[in-house]
């Protein structure tokens, strides 16, 4: 048996950081009902 999570930075911002969320109109739309939110940080990374 092993450990399920193994974080890696770089994998966590390809998958949630900024610039992926700007890519798809899906993830433009996290961001912009983020800011209608305010939330300090508009993702994770």
């Amino acid at each position: 048996m092993s450990v399920t999570y193994k974080p890696k930075s770089t994998k966590r911002r390809n998958t949630h950081g900024f610039l992926k969320r700007q890519e798809t109109s899906a993830g433009k739309n996290v961001i912009k009902r983020r800011r209608q939110k305010g939330r300090k940080k508009l993702t994770t990374i």
